[in-house]
This record gives structure tokens, C-alpha cells and sequence, in this order.
């Protein structure tokens, strides 16, 4: 990649932010007006009605942006496929914001978007026996890879949150990915994504005047997952299950205890440790600013991961979390409505 290449590359991370915001501004009032707003009750957090949609400019902004510039040869950052797959979520989930799209509609088309993208992978980013043993691995990619998409949909919950953890993984893959000395060519698309994230979190900050949507978490949840994948394909598996492990956790946890009560786990809820938080006394902001601080920690670990030392990050990442959700489920005070 030659000088003038990256300045290109710098210029166009730079107007990704500048365009986010002005974009996400701009869709404030016309989401008011198309009465395109989630109206406060019994499962949401936030106190007054606010626009959602607020993702279509985040996911436009990355879109132009993978496509130009891009990569080191002019074309698009990320693989056509994967490309494809962005557009196609962040359609389906305008869709959604718009005329709420039932939940078999949305779970085939995340099908459908992880499976070109796997297909477009053309190998497992491991080496792994052929046979049964590669079947499985793929059969499990491609649950994990949908599951991650709903998961991060699930957890956008309060002002601010997924915003703070899309720009975490980002940038904490960005210093994996420098530390493990992989080049500059797989960070650009880390780099458009936070700062197409970044522009949005000046409105989505709490009070927040905007929400991300579907069209904004769905494709995200896809992406950061296609990015953690890249870190195993350079070898920093570990660092891929700390840098989201809060989500992770948080998500699973939640909706695995919703689902053995019988609940319908794709429902709008509150149960999550970070709404318990809000619920007992947290603010949107203290709630996460305290999960970016989490976060901060989980990328020193990550960073540490491949540094050689993968079991202390992955002990001390299980420590993290852990200690994150129980400060979230056990903070004392008095709770919200």
C-alpha cells in the first residue's frame, strides 16, 4: 500500500465520521415526521418517544465507504459477498423499522446473508480435518454467525451501548490486529465502521435524540462478526472471544434464561443485566460508561492474547465480565419504571 493510498484511506475514515453525523441529524426530524419513533412503555428504557432508524445513516456511510476508496487495489474493503450480505441486512432491517417484518422473514434473510458470506469465506478460518469434523465446524459458523446477529439487535437496548461496544471491538481489533503485525490492509474497514459508529454516538448519546433501528444494529452485528472472524484467520482466536464477551455473555445468558421459562425469547424484554441496572438506578450514560470501562480492560487482555499469554486473557476476561455483570445485577438503589 503506497503513501498516497493511505492518505486516500484516512481522508475517506474521516468524512465516514463527518457524513455519520450529518446523516444521523438530518433523520431526526424526518423519522418525526414519518412517525418512524419507539414509544416509551413497560419493556423499553428510555422515558419520551425517539426516532429509530437512526442506523440507515451509519449503514449508508459504511457502504459508500467499503466501496470507495476501499482496498489496496482501489475495489471494494471487504469481499463482495460480505458486501452484499452488509447491504442486504441493513435493507431488510429499514424494512423492519418501517413495517415490522415477522420474526420467520428476518431469521431467513440473516440466513441468507450469513451463507453468502461463508460462501464467499470459501474456508474455515482454522485448519481443521476434513469430513464430518469440517461439516460440523461450518454447521456451527453458521449458527453462531446468526446468533451473533440477533444477539447485538437484542442488546441495543439504552442510549449509547451498542455504539460503545461496535467502537470497542473495532478498535480493540485494530490493536490486535497491529500487535500481531498483520499490515495495514484489514484495518481500514475496522476504522470506517468506528467512524461511521462514532458520528452516530454524538446523537445517540444519553439523552439520546435518535436510535440505531434494525437498520443499524442487524448489519453491525453482522460486520463485527465478519471482523472477529478475520482476527482467527490471523491467528488471534482468543482475542475474538474477549473483545465481545460482554455481549456475548450478557445475551446468552439473559435469553437462555427466558427461554428454559418458557418466555418467547424474540420478544422485547427487560431482563438483560444492564437494563437490571438502569431499572435499580443507573443512568443510560453511568450504565455505558461503565461497560466501556469493562471493555477498555477486555482490549488490554485481547492485546495481551496474542502476545503469547492466552489462557491468563481468557481467565482474566471471564474475571471481567463476571465482575461487570454482577456490579449491573446487584447495584442498590431505587428502581426506575
Amino acid at each position: 500500500m503506497n503513501g498516497r493510498m493511505g492518505t486516500i484511506q484516512v481522508t475517506t475514515i474521516v468524512l465516514a465520521a463527518v457524513a455519520s453525523g450529518v446523516l444521523t441529524r438530518v433523520l431526526v426530524p424526518l423519522l418525526r415526521r414519518r412517525s418512524v419513533v419507539d414509544t416509551p412503555n413497560e419493556r423499553t428504557s428510555h422515558l419520551v418517544p425517539t426516532p429509530r432508524g437512526g442506523g440507515l445513516a451509519v449503514s449508508l456511510v459504511i457502504l459508500a465507504a467499503f466501496a470507495f476508496p476501499g482496498g489496496a487495489g482501489g475495489g471494494l474493503a471487504v469481499p463482495p459477498l460480505v458486501y452484499g450480505a452488509f447491504g442486504l441486512l441493513a435493507m431488510l432491517g429499514w424494512l423492519d423499522d418501517l413495517y415490522s417484518v415477522s420474526v420467520r422473514i428476518r431469521l431467513l434473510g440473516h440466513a441468507l446473508a450469513v451463507a453468502a458470506a461463508l460462501f464467499g469465506l470459501g474456508a474455515l478460518p482454522v485448519d481443521l480435518p476434513a469430513g464430518a469434523v469440517s461439516w460440523l465446524a461450518w454447521g456451527v459458523l453458521f449458527l453462531g454467525w446468526i446468533w451473533f446477529i440477533n444477539l447485538y439487535n437484542f442488546m441495543d437496548g439504552i442510549d449509547g451501548i451498542t455504539a460503545v461496544e461496535t467502537l470497542s471491538i473495532c478498535l480493540g481489533a485494530v490493536l490486535v490486529l497491529l500487535v500481531a503485525d498483520a499490515g495495514r490492509e484489514p484495518l481500514f474497514p475496522l476504522f470506517v465502521v468506528a467512524a461511521a459508529v462514532a458520528g452516530f454516538l454524538v446523537w445517540n448519546w444519553h439523552p439520546a435524540k435518535i436510535f440505531l433501528g434494525d437498520v443499524g444494529s442487524v448489519p453491525l452485528g453482522f460486520i463485527v462478526a465478519w471482523f472477529l472472524l478475520s482476527l482467527i484467520a490471523h491467528g488471534a482466536w482468543a482475542a475474538a472471544l474477549i473483545l465481545p464477551s460482554y455481549y456475548a455473555v450478557d445475551a446468552t445468558l439473559t435469553l437462555a434464561r427466558r427461554g428454559l421459562r418458557g418466555d418467547k425469547v424474540w420478544q422485547p424484554h427487560r431482563e438483560h443485566f444492564y437494563q437490571r441496572a438502569h431499572q435499580r438506578g443507573l443512568s443510560h450514560a453511568q450504565v455505558s460508561s461503565r461497560i466501556l470501562a469493562a471493555n477498555l480492560c477486555l482490549i488490554g487482555l485481547a492485546v495481551l492474547s496474542v502476545r503469547g499469554y492466552e489462557g491468563p486473557a481468557l481467565i482474566g476476561a471471564a474475571v471481567v465480565v463476571a465482575a461487570l455483570l454482577i456490579h449491573l445485577q446487584g447495584r442498590a438503589g431505587p428502581t426506575r419504571a
